[in-house]
């Protein structure tokens, strides 16, 4: 498949770090830049990248022992940008895993950022884009947090730089996503681009129904047949008690449940009244709204509100994918979990298209400048 579209610009190549199943990857090819490296130690990750980018150059190596001159091997001859993306995982701040700034100063990937800013200063790439959890900047380098530093050096390096918190839903995702994103660029000035999509713009929000209503129904436990058409349309298999509570589960998520249903951590009571905390468990996506932000156990039912519309069942790998971005003929490698690992992992498409446009016309805006 092409996951390109044809340049409006042909200098900008994007090289991949944590390129994970290519999410960046896919949006950056539809605004029209070029894919120069993916680079990504998880082999499933790269198995699922390489089915669907034919041709783009792969390390696989760490990039805690990765060498510049390996990535430097594959630069053009030809004049070009340099946009080198890093989007390293984030478990270590999110909420789920980081409940001290002690639990984030322990995770040794915590300095994958720090090889990253590395790798950057040797090169110097025009353009960087960077997409973390909102917790990455509330650690200071003392926590054990390696933002500060990247900026730093991105600033010593005369990088122009620009970050916030962004909702993915306002550029296009058909999701409620929080994400930390950062841009810098050595060719002059740059900010973050406007939202494209809710309130104050043009286009209304993106949801489930817009993504996935026009896929046709399976059943748990079950891949549907037509694997050419509808690929990894597969649900994972639900427990007769899940399946059951499933069957129990309208818009009021478990609150309609008879109270046999219930775990024993939401059973408990406290003056008279059911545990009401983690309400998203065991809950359906609504058909008219984006769905939550997608987790690495997004085909759960018991990990979040995961469960179909309307089907008793989890979501699928493809159902996943949708709400993600990927395009319907990009194909996912390894186990239904590490499938949706991947997925869960990955950069929302739509916001990675919105930054890349951005990037291309932040790149034709200096050349016009400087002449």
């Amino acid at each position: 498949m092409n996951q390109q579209s044809e340049p409006t610009c042909s200098k900008i190549r994007v090289y991949d770090f944590f390129s994970g199943c290519g999410g960046t990857s896919v949006g950056f090819g539809r605004a029209g830049i070029q894919h120069a490296l993916a680079v990504d130690s998880c082999s499933d990750a790269i198995s699922t990248y390489q089915k669907n980018f034919i041709g783009v150059p792969v390390i696989t190596d760490p990039i805690e022992t990765l060498n510049v001159d390996r990535i430097q091997n594959y630069f053009s001859h030809n004049p070009e940008v340099k946009l080198f993306c890093g989007c390293a995982p984030c478990q270590p701040f999110t909420k789920q895993k980081t409940n001290t700034k002690k639990d984030a100063a322990s995770d040794d990937r915590r300095g994958l950022l720090i090889y990253f800013s590395d790798i950057v200063h040797a090169c110097l790439p025009e353009l960087v884009f960077v997409e973390n959890v909102p917790g990455l900047q509330k650690f200071s380098l003392e926590d054990g947090g390696p933002l500060a530093m990247f900026i730093s050096r991105l600033k010593q390096n005369d990088y122009f730089v620009d970050f916030d918190v962004i909702a993915a839903q306002d550029y296009g995702s058909p999701q409620v996503r929080r994400r930390f994103v950062l841009i810098a660029s050595r060719l002059g000035k740059i900010t973050l681009p406007a939202p494209t999509h809710g309130p104050n713009t043009k286009n209304s929000y993106v949801t489930v129904h817009d993504a996935i209503g026009n896929l046709p129904s399976v059943k748990h436990g079950t891949e549907h047949p037509d694997n050419q058409n509808y690929p990894n349309h597969r649900a994972a298999m639900l427990s007769a008690l899940n399946l059951e509570r499933i069957r129990h589960t309208g818009a009021n998520g478990r609150r309609d449940w008879p109270e046999r249903l219930l775990p024993k951590c939401y059973a408990q009571k406290k003056d008279g009244k059911r545990y009401e905390g983690h309400s998203d468990c065991y809950t359906r996506l609504a058909w008219g709204e984006p769905a939550p932000g997608l987790t690495t156990r997004c085909i759960s039912y018991s990990n979040g509100r995961f469960g179909h519309p309307e089907q008793d069942r989890a979501i699928t790998i493809r159902e996943a994918a949708k709400l993600q971005g990927f395009p319907d003929d990009f194909i996912f490698t390894g186990s239904l979990n590490s499938m949706a690992r991947q997925i869960g992992n990955a950069v929302p498409v739509s916001v990675a298209e919105v930054f890349g446009r951005h990037f291309l016309n932040h790149v034709k805006a200096m050349e016009s400048t400087n002449g």
